[in-house]
Formats: C-alpha cells, structure tokens, sequence
C-alpha cells in the first residue's frame, strides 16, 4: 500500500509563522536525510491526521510530493496537541535506497486461539512486545511482521531470535544480543482475596466489674443493711409533753 504526501515549501519560521500556519490548516515541518540539506515544508493537517491513523502511515516508505518532485521518506517524528486532535509539527526523514534503515515495525500475532497451550492447556497469551525494531534495505521493509502461534505448548516462550523474518529484515543488534521475550503462554494466577479478621476488643480491667462481682457486691451491701441495728427514731415534741404532764400528775 503506497501512501502519497503532498508538501509545500515554508518560508517562514519561527513560533507566530508556525502558529499562523496552524489557523490555516497547515502543519510546518521538516525533510532531512539522505546527504542533502533539511528543508522546511508545510502539510494539510486534515490528510495527515487521517493517515496518522493508519498503522502502515507509521512503518511504510512513503511518497512525498514536493515543488513537481516526488521523493521516497520515513515519517520519524510528530507532536500534538496536549489535549485536542491537532499535529503541531512533523518530520520526515529522505530515504537512500543503498542504506539500511531502523523502523519499528508492528507485530500481527496469529493462531493463539487454537495453540494447544491456549485450546487444550488452558493458558492465556501474554504479549511482551507489539512491535518490533529491525534494520533492512529500503525495498525489503515490511509493513508488519506475522508471528504464528499456532505450535506453542502451555508455559512456552518465544523469544527475538526465535522469530521467522522476512528476507533481509534482521532485529536491531541490541535485540540480537538481549533476545528478550515476545510472547509467552501462561495459566492465569488466581487472584486471592483474604477476609479481613475483626478488629481485637481491649478491655480495660478496673473499671467495669467483671461477671459476678456486681452481684456479690449488691448481696454484700444486702447483708449489711440486715444486720445492723434500727436507727431509733426520737419522740415527737407532743409525745415529749404528754409524758411530763402524766410524771406530775
């Protein structure tokens, strides 16, 4: 699939030509590489947002159409706005047919659902890269590379170097060397969750009788009222009266 791009000359820079650029619907940009010297483009933002979207925008040769002249580039670099759908700048980078490129190219993983760690062996597919950084000609650069699943067993790992290629596509020597994991096959760890225990009760001793002793205390304080004498209670001052006047007589 060849994606052509369609650039114009920008005279001027700095940041008011770019945001000035940016209200018309342009995004300012750059084309550099290949031994000759950067220049500075404009592109319609509305097309370029589009093709932003495709996968293969990101990992294909492009043809960029510049001043009647159509060259082969590498979208290497953009920025967008913070939070709306804008572009605010993009860089692409001339191609010489005769020098190996580095590309990150997306990874198609094929055949998991039917992989006998995943059909017979209950396992998941856990992916440890969705693309990869290789190194080729020009001509032999890939849109995406295909990994097939199909033979993988349960707890099973395929690693960098393990991976089936292209011609001419290589990992980049950092890769070769590492050889990390791409993808594996796992049984899903149980997730565990513990009841929490209640909360331990403290008592505090002294200041609550314990079981028993409130009622000892109350029979105690019983025993006591019964066995004590009665309070003599003192004669009314009549009575006191009746009594002398009945002495005289």
């Amino acid at each position: 699939m060849k994606i052509e791009i369609t650039a114009f000359p920008r005279a001027q820079q700095g940041s008011s030509a770019s945001r000035r650029l940016r209200v018309a619907g342009r995004v300012p940009g750059i084309v550099y590489g290949a031994d000759k010297a950067a220049q500075n483009v404009e592109v319609d933002h509305k097309p370029l947002l589009r093709n932003l979207g495709l996968e293969t925008f990101h990992a294909s040769i492009l043809e960029l159409a510049l001043n009647g002249e159509k060259m082969q580039v590498l979208l290497r670099d953009y920025q967008m706005h913070p939070w709306k759908k804008q572009v605010l700048h993009v860089d692409f980078q001339r191609v010489d047919r005769n020098r190996k490129i580095h590309m990150k190219i997306p990874l198609h993983f094929v055949n998991a659902e039917i992989c006998p760690g995943v059909k017979t062996g209950g396992g998941v597919v856990q992916h440890a890269m969705n693309a990869l950084d290789i190194q080729c000609l020009p001509d032999d650069l890939p849109e995406f590379i295909e990994v097939d699943l199909k033979d993988m067993e349960l707890n099973e790992t395929l690693h960098v170097m393990e991976l089936v290629l292209p011609k001419g596509v290589e990992p980049v020597p950092k890769l070769k060397h590492e050889n990390p994991s791409v993808v594996s096959v796992h049984v899903p760890k149980e997730i565990v969750i513990e009841e929490e225990a209640p909360a331990p009760v403290t008592e505090i001793i002294g200041e609550v009788p314990a079981e028993g002793e409130e009622g000892a205390e109350a029979a105690a304080e019983g025993e006591k009222k019964e066995g004590a004498p009665a309070e003599k209670k003192e004669p009314a001052a009549a009575e006191k009266k009746e009594s002398g006047k009945k002495g005289k007589e």
